[in-house]
């Protein structure tokens, strides 16, 4: 959508988007890493992410670019603040630290059931499986993907400017179209004829 509109897009995505964020990735979200401590978790997270921005996000951005980014410190907040316990703070402080507090102008929160959630991406990384390992966040259990719920709430809450929840219940196409709406608007751009 954003490059029918001939807007220039850089699509990237964390962990990894650079050559070193790519292997941190691979460490993070293979199971055979389960006993990973949960700080070094989150240093490895911003590590990959410093490296994102130096490399990917900045270049784009000064370039003048849209970088659409799967994942970004939010996720980090929600996954290793809410679902680690490690709290908000510590995951805000590093961010203003490795990141310059740099944040993204809009942040689309895909709300679902824990349960289909975790599900869709079991069966996403199976079939992925020739690629690599990519299961071991999804083998944790329900308490931690509702922490991580809850914390992507709280986020969502403090920062409504920024954040916009969307409803991903329904089929792919429907939770699509909501995405599109939303970029469209924040974008003052004109909505899509049929």
């Amino acid at each position: 959508m954003l490059r029918a509109e001939k807007l220039g897009v850089v699509v990237t995505r964390e962990p990894g988007g650079t050559a070193t964020g790519e292997k941190i990735r691979q460490l993070l979200l293979d199971t055979h890493t389960a006993a990973l401590a949960s700080w070094a978790e989150l240093a490895l997270m911003f590590a990959s992410r410093a490296q994102h921005i130096k490399e990917v996000i900045l270049p784009a951005l000064s370039e003048g670019q849209i970088v659409l980014c799967d994942r970004f410190t939010d996720s980090t907040e929600a996954y290793q603040g809410g679902g680690r316990k490690l709290g908000s703070e510590p995951v805000l402080a590093l961010h203003r630290i490795l990141c310059g507090d740099l944040q993204p102008d809009l942040t689309i929160l895909m709300d679902s059931d824990v349960t289909a959630s975790v599900e869709r991406a079991r069966r996403r990384n199976k079939a992925r499986l020739a690629e690599g390992d990519e299961n071991r966040f999804e083998q944790e259990n329900r308490g931690f993907f509702g922490r991580v719920r809850n914390a992507y709430a709280e986020i969502a809450a403090r920062e409504p400017q920024r954040v916009v929840v969307v409803d991903a219940r329904g089929t792919p196409d429907a939770t699509h179209e909501q995405i599109v709406n939303v970029v469209r608007r924040r974008l003052k751009l004109a909505a899509k004829t049929a």
